[in-house]
């Protein structure tokens, strides 16, 4: 079943009483805002599209974690927890909690990045590169090329082009490397997939250089879900299973828990060698806190290991990715080009496509957001690269008629 026909896999408990402004309302509270869609109050805006981190509803059973959180400053119950259902998951024997995905990037990258190197990735998200160049490394794309036209098909346009990927390591030597970063799915791309046999290239590349892999795992469970509906091997496989192999071909991830971990707040570094754990650790200490909370409440991480298990229930991942795929094809329908194939957290509008009259450096994207809100119920959108209109969905937080509404 798909996003359009199923019913949600959950029962709605409580709700949250919204308000929708009238255009003038709108027109009005946009120029208050200066036109910066960052600016908006939340509590102006009907529907909320800027994202999808940190925005998701949690369950019964994650609220019901909150109570049980373990606050002990120092091996906490909780801890213990998080850690385990990682190393069951993901294969990852340690983890260093964090506030959110950027603290597991700044201590993982300040301890691995040399002045210099470079860090090679299908396509880093924008704190990703802003962390690889505060540590005094540079950052480099190496997604297919396809990945860059939004009009075609591929059902993983998120892979590596593994032939650049050898060729820059070939010109550049292995030790001007600092690691491979994978990024799952490719949010930068449009929310695309990295198929498994791509994952598993990459690993291959860099066993050869004695390079290491490292994951941005932020959307893992939807990325094993497209593996599971595009890559004929894996048809019948559990997403259980996917994730393991998944994460079997690196040394380990950074994870932003506000996305597949579906909660409002933290992160964490799971790593498979112990002496760098304990080098990430300590400085975690400096930058996040104790290695068993790491900026965290107990509650907190409680309620992402419950997360994590709920992520790659199948039924969640249907609906999730389904409904996500229902927005995109009443945009479609509508002529509305965006990034095909639809990703599985948000649905990516070509600006320039949609609005060609408008130069880049007048930023299309910027006037089609502000557009849209003075003319629709909907709010804030979030801009890419000022061309690109993403509109996220966040998950657990509505139905099919709210997505149609939209």
């Amino acid at each position: 079943m798909t996003g359009k026909k199923m019913p949600p896999p959950w029962r709605i408990k409580m709700v949250e009483m919204i308000k929708m402004n009238t255009r003038e309302e709108r027109e009005l509270l946009l120029e208050q805002a200066g036109y910066n869609l960052f600016n908006l109050p939340s509590k102006e805006v009907y529907i909320d599209l800027l994202t999808d981190s940190g925005t998701a509803a949690m369950s019964d059973l994650q609220w019901a974690g909150l109570m049980r959180g373990d606050e002990a400053y120092a091996g906490s119950r909780s801890y213990f927890h998080l850690q385990s259902t990682v190393e069951e998951l993901m294969g990852f024997k340690y983890v260093v909690p964090t506030h959110q995905g950027r603290g597991a990037e700044n201590i993982l990258f300040h301890h691995l990045i040399k002045p210099g190197q470079y860090v090679l990735g299908n396509m880093h998200f924008d704190t990703t590169k802003a962390h690889i160049e505060f540590n005094k490394g540079r950052a480099v794309n190496l997604a297919a090329e396809i990945a860059n036209d939004t009009q075609a098909y591929h059902p993983f346009k998120g892979n590596f082009d593994l032939q650049a990927l050898e060729q820059f390591i070939e010109e550049k030597g292995p030790g001007n490397i600092a690691f491979i970063l994978v990024t799952i799915t490719c949010n930068s791309a449009g929310g695309q997939p990295v198929s498994m046999a791509n994952m598993r290239g990459v690993r291959e590349i860099a066993r050869r250089h004695g390079l290491q892999v490292f994951y941005d795992a932020a959307r893992f469970a939807e990325n094993a879900w497209f593996i599971k509906q595009r890559e004929k091997e894996y048809a019948s496989a559990p997403i259980t299973e996917i994730v393991r192999e998944m994460f079997s071909y690196a040394d380990g991830c950074t994870m932003s828990a506000k996305k597949d971990a579906i909660v409002n707040i933290g992160g964490f570094v799971g790593l498979r060698d112990e002496a760098q754990y304990k080098a990430v650790s300590r400085l975690g200490v400096i930058f996040e806190g104790f290695p068993t909370y790491g900026g965290l409440a107990g509650r907190d991480m409680e309620a992402i290991a419950l997360g994590l298990k709920e992520a790659v229930q199948e039924d969640y991942l249907a609906y999730r990715v389904g409904q996500v795929e229902y927005l995109g094809s009443l945009l479609r329908d509508a002529g509305i080009p965006i990034v095909e194939p639809v990703g599985g957290h948000a649905v990516f509008v070509d600006a320039r496509k949609f609005l060609p009259h408008i130069p880049k450096e007048q930023f299309p994207a910027q006037a089609l957001c502000i557009n849209s809100i003075g003319k629709a119920a909907s709010g804030p959108l979030k801009l890419e690269e000022c061309w690109r209109e993403e509109i996220r969905k966040p998950a657990r937080i509505s139905s099919r008629n709210w997505t149609s509404c939209a």
